[in-house]
Parts: structure tokens; sequence; C-alpha cells
């Protein structure tokens, strides 16, 4: 019995140890870059993320994406075209990344966002982001915060973007899925229909 009173001593003092150790998470990399296709540029232009078009014998024109508001910006932007319902669009993708840190909480946030335009008409037809959460916190154990523990939890909100080869669009989340068809008439992607 005593062997394992001490044993149990001893387990918890190491386990009291690594609790109250600071983990310091990797930074993150804020640097932008720039994403190119056909006679498109995703780039940022002083505090506007823009897509560029630049047209032979035409000055270049813009889409304005987002306006720039704080020091987070786009990072591994992608950019690429397909064909959906015989109507050619482009898919801008990039990550936002951004970090809180308090003495007891640090969140690291991923921002995934998925947008597709049609540029003939300059229009947003589908936009979609899915947001990671990364949270380490120190837990006081007791009241008189003697003893403490770090807990990490993973919130995710938004949907898992995939664009499908036929052209059409599925969400996922981990309790839903949605299918989205590009109408070319009215210029944007629609709920596909479920089968009975």
């Amino acid at each position: 019995m005593k062997k394992l009173f001490i044993l149990f001593a001893v387990a918890l003092t190491i386990t009291t140890s690594f609790a109250q150790k600071k983990k310091t998470p990797a930074k993150s990399s804020k640097t932008a870059s720039v994403a190119k296709v056909d006679n498109l540029t995703a780039e940022i232009k002083g505090k506007t993320f823009q897509l560029t078009i630049s047209d032979k014998g035409k000055a270049a024109d813009a889409i304005v994406v987002k306006e720039l508001t704080n020091d987070v910006k786009p990072i591994e932007m992608k950019l690429s075209s397909f064909m959906a319902n015989g109507t050619k669009l482009y898919l801008l993708q990039w990550t936002e990344k951004s970090n809180t840190k308090t003495d007891l909480k640090t969140e690291d946030i991923t921002m995934i966002y998925s947008v597709i335009y049609e540029i003939a008409t300059k229009k947003q037809v589908f936009s979609n982001y899915q947001k990671t959460t990364n949270i380490v916190e120190k837990v006081f154990l007791d009241r008189n915060k003697t003893a403490s523990e770090t807990q990490e939890k993973v919130r995710k909100e938004g949907f898992e973007f995939v664009l499908n080869p036929d052209g059409s669009v599925t969400q996922k989340s981990k309790n839903q899925e949605n299918k989205w068809l590009y109408d070319a008439a009215k210029q944007e992607f629609v709920e596909a229909k479920k089968k009975k």
C-alpha cells in the first residue's frame, strides 16, 4: 500500500510539472503571394486584395475580393479555371492565419476561403469558408490555483470545399453535406435537388 501511495505521489508530481510548462505555438508566415491563370492575377495592392484582369489592348481592370483591415494577409493563394454548365468560371482560394494569446490561453486560427467568379460579368457566384481554431489552455485543477494542466482543443466552423470534376461544388462538414450546381441563366450556384 505504501509503495502504491509513493508511486501515485511521483506520478502526480510529474504530471503537474509537465502541465505547468509554457508551450510556444509555431509562428506562421504572414507573407503574401501572387497567383495567376489566363489573364487574371490575384494580388494585394495596398490595403486591397483583388483579382486584376489584363486584356491585350485594354487598361487593366480589377475585382475587389476584400479590403484588408488588419495585419492578417492572404497567403497560399491558388487561382484556377474550370467549366460548369458550359460557362468558364474561376476559383480563387487562399488562407489567412492569425492568433490571440493571453497568459492562460492561445488560439491559432486558420481560415480557408474558396470563392468562385464569373469574370465576363465580374460577378462572385459562390463563396465558402472553413475555420479551424487550435486552442491551448492552462486550466487550474484546484481553487487555490496550485495545480494546473494544459488542455488542447480543436474547434471547426464552416464547410470543407470540394470542386468536383463536373464543375459542381460539394460542401462537407461533420454532420452535413451540400451539393451545388451552376445555373448559367441565374449566374449563380443553386442547391442540387436531392433524390428521394
